[in-house]
């Protein structure tokens, strides 16, 4: 009897770290906080079927994809990035699920970009991230109250010589350069919370 117990409770254990796929209409919903409001009805969302993998939800006909809150992860946290950049999205998600740490992850795309292997636009790029506490999110409805927005422009190969900008910002909001004269360099702008 008490192995039955035991089983039995193992299993209420996974069940309970087991995480909750949304329904795919708040997955959409959740995802489009962090698009602007021009392009929210173009754009396609990736998101979670019921067996956690990722998937289209939505096929938009815009230049904006944007990516649902992974349920696996704490938190919520939702992006949209042109299209131009789903290859190096791609590719780190791809790499990720292949069991690499996101230090591999990063070393292995900069390396591809660097051999051209894996190809990055040229021309500046956005990424918007939109964040916020699971304690504010409203799973029902796909609101969340109190979140953060943050802006990445991916500027391959930028320097601070080339773009003026500094290591770190000064001052909060103040855009800065990160990973300066890499495949990857991109400007980090983060608005100061209100």
């Amino acid at each position: 009897m008490k192995y039955f117990i035991a089983i039995f409770l193992l299993f209420l254990l996974q069940e309970s770290n087991a995480q909750e796929i949304l329904p795919a209409d708040i997955q959409i919903k959740t995802a489009l906080l962090a698009a602007p409001a021009d392009q929210k009805d173009s754009a396609t969302v990736l998101g979670y079927d019921k067996t956690g993998k990722l998937v289209t939800l939505r096929k938009g006909n815009g230049k904006l994809i944007c990516l649902a809150d992974d349920p696996n992860k704490k938190g919520i946290s939702v992006a949209c990035y042109s299209s131009n950049l789903e290859p190096f999205m791609a590719r780190g998600r791809a790499l990720i699920a292949e069991g690499k740490s996101e230090k591999e992850k990063q070393e292995i795309r900069e390396k591809e970009m660097d051999e051209g292997k894996l190809k990055i636009p040229k021309e500046p790029n956005i990424l918007y991230v939109f964040s916020g506490d699971e304690g504010n999110y409203n799973k029902t409805t796909g609101e969340l109250k109190d979140g953060y927005m943050r802006y990445v422009l991916y500027t391959p190969y930028a320097t601070f010589k080339s773009t003026g900008l500094s290591a770190s910002p000064s001052f909060p909001g103040m855009p800065w350069l990160m990973d300066a004269g890499t495949a990857k360099a991109h400007i980090m702008i983060t608005p100061p919370k209100e």
